[in-house]
């Protein structure tokens, strides 16, 4: 089912999500939603806060972002913990989909290793780097209560700061299903 999407402004998408416990029964219905919703809003990854569920889990499909370096590269991240990122941050230009319309240069490093849970809920420890690890570091903002906003040099901020008031306003709407504050 395609779940709304929460829009900035949304309490949120700025509290850190709590851990998906032992035992969660909608877990599978949950990450179904999440990559349908995903599909369905045009992006490459999507985080449960996003979807009003302030709960430690995101998806994403590499694939979408860069077809041939990660081909077949569709995961499920439960209770991830970021425990070591490394490299000579680089620059590039992120968009959000609870952000619609604006984007920004963010800066992140290169390379993360990175502890969570699959779909099946099987433990693993792994290193990402490049545009996966970006992303990956993206959504695991969400589940932190960070927008890429927050990471965006004072100035641009600033810039931005009446198109976000439209948005928290709910005078600013993307065109997929949506959920204002």
């Amino acid at each position: 089912m395609i779940l709304p999407i929460v829009l900035y402004g949304d309490p949120v998408l700025q509290q850190k999500a709590a851990d998906v416990p032992a035992h969660f029964d909608e877990l599978p219905v949950l990450i179904e939603n999440l990559f349908e919703t995903m599909y369905a809003a045009g992006g490459i990854g999507l985080a449960a806060p996003q979807v009003g569920h302030s709960l430690r889990i995101f998806v994403l499909d590499a694939e979408l972002a860069d077809e041939e370096a990660y081909k077949g590269c569709k995961m499920v991240f439960i209770n991830p913990l970021i425990l070591d990122q490394s490299g000579e941050p680089w620059a590039y230009t992120e968009g959000c989909l609870s952000i619609p319309e604006l984007r920004g240069d963010v800066l992140r490093k290169p390379k993360i290793r990175l502890r969570y849970e699959d779909a099946e809920r099987r433990s693993h420890e792994a290193e990402f780097d490049g545009m996966l690890a970006r992303i990956i570091q993206h959504e695991y903002d969400h589940v932190d209560g960070r927008l890429f906003v927050d990471l965006l040099h004072p100035l641009r901020r600033r810039l931005l700061q009446k198109k976000l008031q439209l948005i928290r306003n709910g005078k600013l709407r993307p065109e997929y299903k949506h959920k204002a504050r």
